[in-house]
């Protein structure tokens, strides 16, 4: 099936376009949402960057990955200065730099570019940061106003098109994901930024769907990452699916049944990973105590929260585990974990009746795979965003958690990480068998 037209030859459609910079309808901003949202999403991450000097003090901003206790399937956990300046040289360096940005999906891999505004811009931020000097962070926020003022600039010269758009679109949402970054830094660090999480809401039974014919992929105009682009048509039979994430009083009983100690419920892989765990996995990362369910009420979880140990409400969705440790628990429960397909038919559909989503980015079943017409971008190459190293291996996120600007926030966005990552505010649900 074919893909979505090159954005060169598709015209700036105004149906349909967002009345809100905090809409996922983003994806098809003209001109003037796409200033505002831009303004918009440096001012959030100049505030990240204010929680994180408040919590630090500006003379230890630039943390070293040293300072971390690594762990299985570790990233890194860039210094919070280092991922802010990359949001700046990223913008600088796909448009005020690149002199074919107009062709938008079109331009080369490598285009001709201009000097940087910052003359060590690339040698600080253009690749992962080594053990070297960063800049101050009076320095990083006056770089970050520049480049966005150049943004802006140039912006008011853009066409309206897909084409000429799209890497202002880019620069918008990759500045929003390096955000939640920002702030799963801050998780894994132990920094305390004052995060403080939605009420956890009433947990509802779960609901079954009807058989439906349902289209994968986004709609033809309008930005969108390289793992969804092209379309599919999937025939799905009827079924159960959860109407919240699995809850810490759902996952206790798991625990408190020997999950983590019976090998029948695991993948070759997950027992692999399991083993590799510092000091024994006994419950999802940053878990300090998880104790025995009692009387139908669940038990007591007690979490490192952004530094500071707190007690999980029970009716919470389960966070940072991995894509192993949630189908274990689908296994234990007799379920199975719900597929990308019957995530999105939900979400679409089911809302009114009670599927709730967005305190957490949720797994799903299978492996990360290309939709028929799937178009490679000019910009990931050689990046962790880029979906080609990782088709068969890595697992789909969908959804979105509760550190996700409002405009990600998509029932059709797709997200991807290999299923031992469990930094991110990940987890999951599940279908009947």
């Amino acid at each position: 099936m074919s893909s979505r037209p090159p954005p060169s030859s598709t015209p700036f459609n105004t149906s349909g376009l967002p009345h809100s910079i905090d809409s996922p309808d983003m994806r098809r901003a003209g001109r003037e949402l796409l200033s505002l949202a831009l303004i918009d999403a440096r001012n959030h991450t100049l505030h990240l960057l204010s929680l994180h000097e408040q919590a630090l003090g500006a003379g230890t901003m630039a943390l070293q990955q040293a300072q971390v206790q690594p762990q299985e399937g570790d990233g890194l956990v860039q210094s919070p200065l280092w991922l802010a300046g990359r949001i700046g040289w990223f913008a600088e360096w796909w448009i005020a730099r690149n002199t074919q940005r107009a062709f938008g999906l079109e331009c080369p891999v490598r285009p001709t570019r201009l000097a940087a505004i910052e003359p060590q811009a690339d040698d600080w931020w253009g690749a992962v940061p080594a053990d070297q000097a960063l800049p101050d962070l009076g320095q990083t926020k006056a770089y970050l106003l520049e480049t966005l003022e150049s943004t802006l600039e140039l912006l008011e010269h853009a066409a309206e098109t897909d084409a000429g758009l799209y890497f202002y679109r880019l620069a918008l949402f990759h500045e929003d994901l390096c955000g939640e970054q920002l702030v799963v830094n801050a998780q894994t660090l132990g920094v305390h930024l004052g995060v403080e999480l939605p009420p956890a809401a009433v947990v509802r039974p779960p609901l079954l769907l009807p058989a439906t014919q349902w289209e994968l992929g986004l709609p033809a105009n309008g930005f969108a990452f390289a793992q969804e682009t092209g379309r599919e048509r999937v025939a799905v039979p009827e079924f159960e699916i959860d109407a919240q994430p699995v809850t810490w009083n759902q996952y206790v009983e798991f625990v408190d049944d020997g999950g983590y100690d019976r090998p029948e419920l695991w993948r070759s892989e997950g027992l692999d990973w399991l083993a590799r765990q510092i000091d024994g996995r006994r419950g999802p990362r940053h878990v300090e105590q998880i104790g025995a369910a009692r009387h139908g009420t669940g038990g007591s979880v007690l979490q490192q929260h952004f530094g500071r140990t707190v007690r999980a409400a029970g009716n919470r969705s389960v966070v940072h585990v991995s894509w192993w440790e949630a189908d274990a628990w689908a296994r234990w429960a007799g379920r199975r974990l719900a597929t990308e397909v019957e995530w999105e038919i939900a979400a679409h559909t089911a809302a009114r009746r009670g599927f709730r989503w967005s305190d957490v980015h949720e797994w799903t079943a299978g492996t990360l795979q290309p939709w028929p017409g799937f178009l490679a971008d000019p910009w990931s190459e050689g990046t962790a965003h880029d979906p080609r190293p990782f088709f068969g291996r890595a697992r789909v996120l969908r959804g979105a958690s509760f550190a996700s600007r409002a405009r990600l926030r998509s029932p059709k966005g797709r997200g991807f990480a290999l299923p031992e990552r469990d930094e991110g505010f990940v987890g999951f649900r599940t279908c009947a068998v």
